[in-house]
């Protein structure tokens, strides 16, 4: 497994996967271990995934100071990344609470980032979040799924604050477009593979500069791409048009049928959106 340090001296792992032009690619979780990735429905026949285990989680050291588990304070790890990589500029692609951390980047280091792929992600770093009326919107178009019933309420008490455990497992449905085999494997690693102190830290106060971003982003020339997946309640397919609108280059690819993890529920679908796009990106082509 390969590993570099970051500025502070922590050790970071990444991963690197498939045949192609390099596409670099940050989890959610937040600090979910990378391995939930997996080849992003097979992405890897198109990209040579570089993906980074962020600090604290899968084959990446503890840092010494919890502190930098806050998103902007791993700003310096994605860029040692890039430098380890040996790459002037990057196709950066990032899942989820991983969206928050990729926008923070680029903010920071606009002349590194050719592209921003962000799949079913997070934008409070442009202040934009997903509320509890989100969430229940979302959940009501799965009404007629036989999960429903027991999961809903518990559904209701994660987004009012007073969820259990057992509350959270029985919610974990709502994630996926089809609650099937491959989504219920998926989903039975995500404790071990999370880092919960981290992910505390994730998005603790002083994060994110919202009004400086949205300015900024505002005359951005990178090309965007956001994933959302119809079934998804964070975002809504009507919110990741919202955050789409700030960008002056950016397109929305809603997959039908798909949940918060697309590249399980819609494997074709995901690929050649993501391909398509970066494809169109390498040969200079603006299909906004």
């Amino acid at each position: 497994m390969p590993l570099f340090t970051a500025p502070d001296g922590t050790r970071l792992a990444h991963h690197a996967r498939g045949e192609g032009p390099p596409l670099l690619c940050l989890p959610g979780g937040p600090m979910r271990a990378s391995v939930y990735l997996g080849d992003l429905g097979g992405l890897t026949l198109h990209r040579r995934l570089h993906v980074l285990d962020l600090r604290g989680t899968g084959g990446s050291a503890l840092p010494d100071d919890p502190a930098t588990y806050r998103c902007d304070r791993q700003v310096d790890d994605v860029e040692a990344f890039r430098a380890h990589l040996g790459l002037d500029r990057v196709d950066l692609l990032a899942h989820s609470a991983g969206g928050d951390l990729a926008l923070l980047y680029a903010l920071r280091h606009p002349g590194r980032v050719r592209s921003l792929t962000l799949v079913t992600a997070r934008a409070r770093a442009l202040g934009v979040d997903f509320t509890a009326e989100h969430r229940a919107e979302g959940a009501a178009r799965r009404a007629e799924e036989p999960w429903f019933a027991s999961a809903h309420e518990a559904y209701g008490r994660i987004w009012a604050g007073t969820a259990t455990d057992a509350d959270w497992d029985a919610a974990t449905p709502f994630s996926y477009g089809r609650w099937d085999a491959a989504a219920r494997a998926h989903a039975a690693t995500e404790v071990d593979e999370t880092n919960e102190e981290a992910a505390d830290r994730y998005a603790a106060p002083g994060a994110f500069r919202p009004a400086d971003a949205r300015e900024a982003v505002a005359t951005w020339d990178a090309r965007v791409l956001i994933v959302a997946g119809a079934l998804d309640s964070g975002p809504l397919p009507r919110v990741a048009a919202a955050v789409a609108d700030l960008f002056p280059r950016a397109e929305l690819t809603v997959l039908p049928g798909a949940g918060h993890f697309p590249w399980l529920d819609d494997p074709r679908g995901f690929r050649e959106a993501v391909a398509g796009f970066l494809d169109r990106e390498a040969n200079g082509r603006d299909s906004r």
